[in-house]
């Protein structure tokens, strides 16, 4: 049996993290795997909030959820950038979210010319790692071998390589045999505790 792919390690990792009734967030919907993935962890009394700067990004996630009974009315898509993440979440959620997941690069089966920005995910990650509570994890998915691809991965890696220790746990899981460019992930494990953490 072969490893698990990265897209996989990374809703592993989620689903060790996530129980019903945490708040999670999807940071890229896409076409909402992730989206449905968390809203199964969450449960009935959980919550995912799914952002993408792209309609037909929300449609189809939207289209996804309406295939899970149930599922639908525990996410929130919303049609903004994920570096306004801390804009749309209710401030009663700051800093208590449990997980924070990110496949960056381009929605799949769109316009390959839409792709997340290098500037616009480091501040999502910012962001996103604020959000999360004591033990919260955040997953991002990268993919070097589009245009602005390998500058955004460097700079992604760059950013949870200067995380403190102290501050968090920072993972890399990637297959360095493959041919071409390979998508990677990095997972990162919040450890500081805030007031309002429990």
């Amino acid at each position: 049996m072969g490893f698990v792919s990265v897209l996989s390690y990374a809703q592993q990792l989620v689903a060790r993290k996530v129980q019903p009734g945490h708040v999670v967030i999807d940071g890229t919907a896409g076409n909402g795997h992730d989206t449905i993935h968390l809203a199964k962890l969450a449960g009935r009394t959980g919550h995912v909030y799914a952002f993408d700067i792209q309609e037909q990004a929300l449609a189809s996630t939207r289209q996804n959820l309406s295939a899970h009974q149930g599922l639908s009315d525990r996410v929130t898509l919303l049609q903004a950038s994920h570096s306004e993440m801390s804009l749309h979440i209710p401030s009663k959620w700051h800093q208590q979210v449990q997980a924070v997941m990110f496949n960056f690069g381009f929605l799949p089966g769109s316009n390959q010319q839409i792709v997340t920005l290098t500037e616009t995910s480091i501040a999502a990650l910012e962001d996103a790692f604020s959000l999360l509570k004591k033990g919260g994890i955040l997953t991002a998915v990268l993919y070097p071998g589009h245009a602005g691809g390998d500058e955004e991965a460097h700079a992604i890696e760059k950013w949870a390589t200067a995380l403190s220790s102290s501050v968090a746990q920072v993972l890399s899981y990637r297959m360095i045999n493959s041919q071409g460019n390979p998508p990677y992930l990095i997972a990162v494990e919040k450890r500081i505790a805030s007031s309002r953490d429990d």
